[in-house]
């Protein structure tokens, strides 16, 4: 298998284990010990030998990696001891390709270390490592200790226990609870050999050779086979990261719902973008589900169907535009308004000082039209350049697209990157001072991040105000494998003045007119349940419509497996109220290994 980006190499870069910032330091040893690999693992999540020196570690080789940055091999005791706490395997750090063999009986001499993938900063746990190694070969052709089967019934129900307070809430000090929560399962098996079954895939192929399977395939499972994450305490134990110690070309193209039959087994890794992972030198043959891209319905005359599509860092050198094109036209069937989040400027990631996306937009105008749909118009402000966040240079931005045959805007001069929008009563109707116009652009709440685009459209006659959004990623959050349990979540913090200032902004277009049709919608980078999505509903000045589909429909993201909602369509009381309207979380990306974005557009049709 070839390396990866360096992003991800970055994260298996065992080189690091020398840095204070990712190893957990201890004091050097006086002379090395000769121990086996269960009493180096120990029975909590850092091993009582870290920082020491160890010799002659005997075990079975069961799994080579010769790729990437964490080159090295995984042992196991074929005789373990009683104690379900203690891991029988551990990693044996090379750097360069090891000369051993899967069933070669070995020695190990070196140092433990414990690796924490991605740093320190990052939260992660800790991964249990022999470092700067020499082995000896002392026979090959042995037969490996037999997988470890890990499944539905061996997985605990709960997920993880709470970190040690005096700690500031690790759990890498407490002792292994394997029988109790699933993390502690999952590190009792840490390096050893292990195996799971008939497994359906709950996250597609990824570019990383990658995929996301479950081993309680009635875990908060969905109708297309997806394990849904709809709460904070609903992480999804049976959910496992799947990798392979093969060729990159022998890897299964997944999606969503399809199913690895017979057995896939390995060592079980840790690594910085997936926690626990199966890493494969047997893998299950895929048996497709046969998983359709869904199509929403068409609008009737009189609705109004307005829809937010990420279309992911589109750039006029992409190669993506007939296929945006064709979702947009085929699968969301001609929305009458589409905000479009992650146009980037007309030379994308060229960071030349370019902020026009006018190129950009009409390649996608075009090839709309080129599919059937209508000639949309457009209207947006260009950024100050690198001001709003997203990939350097490509200056993204959110975009309306609308039919004029069906929709009209209203044009009020006076919008850029700085000037605020206001909100005005005109002849008894709420009115905005510019339009297209972005919201208290100078609000800190909008650093490096992207303003909301607000606007005017009217439909039969009726005033409909848009607000498009991209809130601030969820980067550099602890994962839900972190070591600090509950996990903290620090990008909330901006994500809630960015709530904040468009709620603020919604509920004086309805203080000026309290019966206005408000659609607030984009990418709001947060579940339907959070703290960001409360506040930007806050005393009913918004809902989120998604929560008018069944709890095991929403999501329009796949991230590690579990199936959550980033993108949102949120409106006020008087489209709610009305109960005359239709939500559909039209699934044509995330669910896929050939996806041209990772999230799903969402459409609202409703009688302003």
């Amino acid at each position: 298998m070839p390396s990866k980006s360096s992003a991800r190499l970055a994260a298996l870069t065992v080189a690091a284990v020398c840095s204070a910032a990712s190893t957990v330091v201890l004091t050097s040893p006086a002379h090395a010990e000769s121990v086996s690999i269960h009493d180096i693992q120990g029975t909590t999540r850092i091993s009582p030998y870290a920082g020491k020196t160890v010799t002659d570690v005997a075990g079975i080789v069961t799994g080579v990696r010769t790729y990437g940055s964490s080159r090295g091999f995984w042992i196991q005791d074929p005789n373990p001891d009683a104690d379900p706490a203690t891991s029988e395997g551990v990693f044996v750090f090379t750097g360069s390709v090891p000369k051993v063999a899967v069933g070669d009986a070995v020695t190990v001499s070196g140092t433990v270390a414990e690796y924490v993938p991605g740093g320190a900063a990052s939260g992660n746990q800790a991964l249990t490592e022999i470092t700067k190694p020499t082995f000896t070969v002392v026979s090959g052709g042995n037969a490996v200790p037999a997988a470890t089967v890990v499944g539905a019934r061996s997985v605990p129900s709960a997920y993880a226990p709470a970190g040690d307070a005096a700690a500031n809430g690790s759990v890498n000090g407490l002792t292994l609870q394997p029988k109790k929560y699933a993390l502690d399962y999952y590190e009792s098996l840490e390096g050893m050999n292990v195996q799971v079954a008939d497994t359906r895939v709950v996250g597609a192929t990824d570019p990383f050779t990658e995929l996301w399977v479950t081993v309680k395939p009635r875990e908060n499972d969905n109708r297309r086979g997806g394990t849904v994450y709809g709460s904070y305490a609903s992480q999804n134990t049976g959910r496992l990261q799947i990798q392979s110690l093969g060729a990159t070309a022998d890897f299964p193209k997944a999606n969503v719902g399809d199913v690895l039959t017979g057995t896939t087994a390995g060592p079980l890794d840790y690594n910085q973008f997936g926690g626990y992972t199966l890493v494969a030198n047997r893998i299950g043959t895929l048996k497709s589900a046969g998983l359709a891209r869904e199509t929403t319905e068409k609008q009737k005359k009189g609705e109004l169907a307005v829809a937010t599509y990420n279309v992911e860092n589109l750039d006029p050198g992409d190669a993506t535009f007939e296929e945006h094109a064709a979702a947009i036209v085929h699968n969301l069937r001609s929305p009458d308004i589409v905000s479009l989040e992650e146009i980037q400027d007309n030379d994308g990631a060229k960071n030349d000082g370019t902020v026009a996306a006018d190129q950009t937009v009409r390649k996608l105008i075009d090839a709309i039209a080129a599919a059937g749909g209508p000639t949309y118009d457009w209207r947006s402000i260009d950024p100050v350049n690198n001001t709003d966040g997203g990939e350097p240079g490509g200056n993204i931005r959110q975009v309306f697209l609308f039919n004029p045959e069906r929709v009209s805007f209203t044009d009020r001069a006076g919008g850029d990157a700085t000037t605020a929008a206001g909100v005005t009563r005109t002849k008894g109707k709420a009115a905005l001072t510019v339009s297209p116009g972005r919201i208290d652009p100078a609000n800190a709440a909008w650093a490096n991040s992207r303003k909301p685009l607000a606007g005017e459209f009217v439909f039969r006659g009726k005033t409909v105000f848009v607000i498009a959004n991209h809130f601030n990623s969820k980067g550099g959050d602890q994962g839900l494998t972190s070591q600090y349990q509950p996990p903290a979540r620090s990008s909330e913090t901006q994500r809630a003045l960015q709530a904040t200032a468009v709620n603020t902004f919604v509920k004086e277009i309805l203080a000026a007119q309290k019966n206005a049709d408000v659609v607030t919608l984009g990418d709001i980078n947060d579940f339907e349940f959070s703290g960001t999505a409360e506040i930007l509903e806050g005393d009913g000045a918004l809902w989120s419509a998604i929560k008018s589909l069944p709890k095991s429909e929403r999501y329009s993201y796949v991230y590690q497996g579990n199936a959550q909602v980033l993108d949102q369509i949120l409106v006020s009381p008087s489209i709610r109220k009305s109960c005359d309207f239709e939500y559909d979380s039209v699934h044509v990306n995330s669910e896929f290994h050939d996806q041209i974005s990772d999230h799903d557009p969402q459409v609202l049709r409703f009688e302003p």
